[in-house]
C-alpha cells in the first residue's frame, strides 16, 4: 500500500480544509512552502505526491506555477486534481510533467474526455475521483450531488478502461476521525481496480486497517500536518520502511 502525502494549495500556500469548506482553511507552513514540503516528503520516503489546486476547484485562479515548481524540485510521480474541467486543463498539467490527473466533474459530464486523455497520455494517466457522502457521488468542489453511487460509478468507468479510483468520504475529510471503512471495503471488492482512500485518516491504526482491506494507496493530509504521526512512522506501521 502506497502512502501519498497531500499538498492542498490555496493562494500558493499549503492549507487543509474540513469537509471541503473553504472557510475552514488552515495554513501549514512549518515545513516551509509547498516546494520545501514536497522535498521533505520525498526525503521521508514518499513514493508519490497528491496535489489539489483548491483555487482552481473554487474558480478563484490556479496554482499552476507552484505545481510546475514542485514537479521540477522532486523526483516522484505526482497526481493532481482540482478544477480540471476540460481536456485542455488536463493536458496543461500532464505536459508540466505530472503523472496523473484526478477527474471529478469532467468524468461525469463528459466521459469521452477520459478516453481522449488516455489516448494521448496513456491508460494510467487518469484517476477518477469518487467523492461521496453516504455513498452518493458529489462533484464541483463537493457542491453538486449526482444521482450515482460509488458501485455504479466504478462499473461505468471501468468499462472505459479506468483502473484507479480516488475515494474520498466527504463527511470524514479533515476530521481525523477515521476513514469510511464500509464504502472502501465494498469498493476494494470490485474486480481489476486500485482504490486510493482519502478522508478521515487520524492514526496509524487507520493505515493498518486500510492495508488489511486491500486499499492500494492512502492520501494523508491533516494527520501529517497536525503531527499525529510522521511519514516515517506511517511507512513503518505498514511494513514499508
Amino acid at each position: 500500500m502506497q502512502l501519498i502525502p497531500a499538498i492542498d494549495l490555496m493562494r500558493g500556500k499549503i492549507v487543509r480544509l474540513t469537509r471541503g469548506d473553504p472557510k475552514t482553511a488552515k495554513v501549514y507552513d512549518q515545513f516551509g512552502g509547498p516546494v520545501e514540503t514536497a522535498r521533505k516528503w520525498q526525503a521521508d520516503g514518499a513514493g508519490k505526491l497528491h496535489i489539489i489546486d483548491l483555487d482552481a476547484t473554487f474558480g478563484a485562479g490556479d496554482n499552476l506555477s507552484v505545481i510546475a515548481e514542485i514537479v521540477k524540485s522532486v523526483d516522484l510521480p505526482i497526481q493532481v486534481g482540482g478544477g480540471i474541467r476540460t481536456v485542455d486543463a488536463a493536458r496543461r498539467l500532464l505536459r508540466l510533467g505530472i503523472s496523473q490527473v484526478i477527474l471529478g466533474a469532467l468524468a461525469f459530464s463528459n466521459p469521452a474526455a477520459i478516453t481522449q486523455i488516455q489516448r494521448e497520455f496513456g491508460a494510467e494517466a487518469v484517476i477518477v475521483a469518487l467523492d461521496n457522502k453516504g455513498g452518493k457521488i458529489m462533484v464541483e468542489g463537493w457542491r453538486t450531488e449526482t444521482s450515482m453511487h460509488v458501485k455504479a460509478a466504478m462499473e461505468k468507468f471501468t468499462a472505459l478502461g479506468v483502473r484507479m479510483f480516488l475515494i474520498t468520504s466527504i463527511t470524514k475529510d479533515g476530521t481525523l476521525s477515521g476513514p469510511d471503512f464500509e464504502t472502501l471495503r465494498k469498493a476494494c471488492g470490485h474486480p481489476n481496480v486500485e482504490v486510493i482512500a482519502a478522508g478521515g485518516i487520524g492514526g496509524l491504526n487507520d493505515l493498518t486497517a486500510l492495508n488489511r482491506i486491500g486499499v492500494k494507496g492512502v492520501v494523508i493530509g491533516k494527520a501529517l500536518y497536525e503531527g499525529r504521526f510522521t511519514l516515517k512512522e506511517a511507512l513503518k506501521s505498514i511494513g514499508e520502511a
